[in-house]
């Protein structure tokens, strides 16, 4: 063997490796193949809820995204809002780390160290007119760090008079309580470090804490836990049957973690473990069960914080279009385990935003950073009320989802997350006979932070409306004896639209 390989051979070396996509380099697509797949025409799990698709941002950085004047907030944000759930209204969670950072102000209280932002009259003023234009439902963090009921009460007293309980969902109390004796909350002026609670912290504790908290705060519905992991998770039910006033449970979860620097780790964060399995379907396989928890008291599962990694996400994975893909199959994931909702976190700066504001006098504008896209064709494929379809598909890197809506339209997504191979599906839907359309989500690479297009219409370098050009457009596909042909190309999806109008033939099976 030569001591030097060809620039070809070195290619195949590293695409055998699995390592194209996470070094940026561009091979030639192999040759098509075709994998067989067939739909059941009998729905199964619940059905999709409204405001589904969610996001969630920090206290201290709402009003980079909304500015300050209360009557006109972001027209770029709010368009971008409403496409993620078209017609619905969404529910924006405000929390993360900043819960149990911010206060309202208390004449006479000096704040505990770790208390570093001030809510004020105009932010609730902002806030509420974001939720007024989307006539959206906000869930709002309270404070549990800094360990007094009553910081937590004026919060809560001062949302419900100037934000209003028509905007508010619930009110969650602390972030993430199972990380508060593992990371610092701040350090005082001698360098010593001080956390949100001692190493004897538990969920017995938290739930004795939550109980007090909850008698403090005024009369509005509550989430909770709002736990990063699934150690405490596992007393779910016991938290709720303690803690009648919660009327959503709720749970954080990334796949990766930003801040892990041995990329032997499963966590490691870079393309290939993003793609993974573990990443998306192994995610979401055990919230099957808290979702059973939650449901044994009669409330919904909401992911109110999630993304591609934690620690602010990673610059090269988080904002590639490897996280659209991941993003469009790890919401069908969540949406087979009956999760009632998923809010992705963004703050300014941090690589996993969905998008970027800015604004130049007056005017706003927005980049659009790829995972929105993928939230976008997923907001497509499974509109509310609609219910999955069992799907029949090889194992692979090709992931195939179906969704029967409530005019029984079906939707089939086909995501391929092969760097180097285009493959195509010979999808059969039973007594589906009418041409369907395929409209596809596009970029030029898995490592591609721009380029992106849905449908063949992409937001561009910057938009000034939130909106796109025109409308995605389809391409008409008839089956041919029986069967769909759908071509999915390298790193990319393919959603495939056939109208529930058969003719009467009673397309999909209810019962």
């Amino acid at each position: 063997m030569p001591a030097v390989l060809g620039r070809r051979a070195c290619l195949a070396v590293v695409a055998a490796l699995g390592l194209v996509s996470a070094l940026g380099l561009r091979t030639a697509p192999a040759a098509a193949d075709v994998v067989p797949a067939s739909v059941s025409t009998s729905p199964t799990g619940p059905a999709m809820p409204s405001g589904f698709v969610g996001v969630s941002f920090e206290y201290r950085a709402l009003h980079e995204y909304t500015g300050r004047d209360p009557r006109a907030i972001d027209p770029v944000l709010l368009s971008l809002l409403r496409g993620l759930v078209p017609g619905q209204s969404p529910i924006i969670r405000i929390g993360g780390n900043s819960s149990d950072d911010s206060w309202w102000p208390i004449p006479g209280v000096i704040p505990p160290g770790g208390i570093d932002y001030r809510l004020t009259p105009g932010w609730l003023r902002t806030t509420r007119a974001l939720a007024a234009d989307l006539n959206a439902k906000l869930i709002l963090g309270v404070n549990l760090a800094a360990g007094s009921p009553a910081i937590a009460a004026t919060e809560g007293r001062v949302f419900a008079k100037n934000i209003g309980s028509r905007y508010i969902d619930a009110l969650e109390i602390g972030n993430e309580p199972d990380l508060y004796p593992v990371f610092p909350w701040y350090r005082d002026l001698r360098g010593r470090v001080y956390r949100r609670r001692g190493p004897h912290y538990d969920l017995r504790a938290y739930t004795r804490q939550f109980t007090q908290w909850a008698a403090a705060l005024p009369n509005l519905p509550l989430a909770g836990p709002g736990l990063s992991g699934p150690n405490w998770m596992s007393g779910l039910g016991g938290f709720l049957g303690a803690e009648r006033r919660v009327t959503l449970a709720t749970y954080h979860r990334y796949p990766l973690r930003a801040c892990t620097t041995d990329p032997s780790d499963p966590a490691f964060p870079s393309i290939p473990n993003l793609l993974a399995d573990s990443a998306s379907a192994g995610l979401a396989a055990p919230l099957g069960g808290f979702v059973q928890a939650a449901a044994a008291h009669h409330l919904p599962l909401r992911i109110d914080e999630m993304n591609s990694a934690s620690c602010e996400g990673k610059a090269g994975v988080s904002d590639t279009f490897a996280s659209a893909l991941w993003a469009l199959d790890t919401m069908f994931n969540f949406a087979r385990q009956g999760v009632q909702g998923v809010n992705f976190h963004m703050l300014p700066g941090s690589h996993y935003e969905l998008f970027s504001t800015s604004r130049a006098g007056p005017a706003w504008q927005a980049f659009v950073h790829p995972e929105y896209y993928g939230l976008l064709m997923f907001a497509q494929a499974f509109p509310p009320g609609a219910r999955l379809l069992p799907v029949s598909a090889p194992a692979g890197p090709l992931k195939v989802w179906a969704t029967a809506g409530v005019d029984d339209t079906v939707r089939v997504v086909a995501i391929n997350q092969d760097a180097t191979a285009e493959h195509d599906v010979a999808l059969t839907v039973p007594g589906a006979t009418a041409a369907g359309s395929l409209e596809t989500l596009t970029a030029p690479s898995l490592d591609a932070t721009s380029g992106v297009a849905i449908g063949g219409q992409t937001f561009g370098v910057q938009t000034a409306t939130g909106e796109l050009p025109a409308a995605p457009a389809a391409t008409p596909v008839s089956p041919a004896g029986g069967v769909y042909s759908v071509p999915v190309a390298p790193g990319s999806a393919t959603l495939l639209t056939i109208s529930g109008d058969q003719g009467g033939t009673g397309l999909i099976a209810h019962g």
